[in-house]
């Protein structure tokens, strides 16, 4: 169970993850030490699970990104592991999520552009012959990308 003080840790390294130990130290009330000994504690019991840069899309060329809703052929074990197979393998698609209703999964996808998406999705998707059905939604504009958790 995560304690006040862990919170105020988490609370922070999410607002600002380049933060030298001193000032976390500084922003969280705590010794050095103590803050230390509680983000190696964070990190080693997986609650800290990795720290990277957030780059732009649009910086690096990347300026289509779409929802794309899957369903699967079939439901057969070897059929969803070879999907998240394909899901991890395949660096456009930055998350994927297993959802309810009408579709199998969510996957989020970062192309250079609309004609790029098209031919991802036509091309590694739906000739996998593991997908049945897609739809897409097509991002217009992000206003909030990667927030914070809303640790409690």
């Amino acid at each position: 169970m995560l304690q006040t003080a862990d919170i105020t840790i988490l609370r922070e390294m999410q607002i600002s993850g380049r933060l030298s130990m001193q000032e976390l130290a500084e922003r969280t009330g705590l010794s050095a030490s103590q803050c230390w000994r509680r983000v190696r504690d964070l990190e080693a019991s997986g609650v800290v699970s990795g720290y990277r840069a957030q780059v732009a899309a649009k910086a690096v060329g990347l300026n289509a990104i779409a929802y794309v809703h899957v369903a699967l052929q079939d439901h057969q074990e070897k059929s969803i592991s070879d999907f998240l197979r394909l899901v991890e393998t395949e660096p456009q698609i930055v998350e994927c999520a297993s959802i309810t209703g009408d579709h199998d999964f969510v996957l989020k996808i970062y192309a250079k552009t609309p004609e790029d998406l098209e031919v991802f999705i036509m091309q590694r998707l739906l000739k996998s012959g593991l997908v049945r059905d897609t739809r897409s939604n097509f991002v217009l504009r992000q206003t909030k990308t990667r927030g914070p958790l809303p640790i409690l």
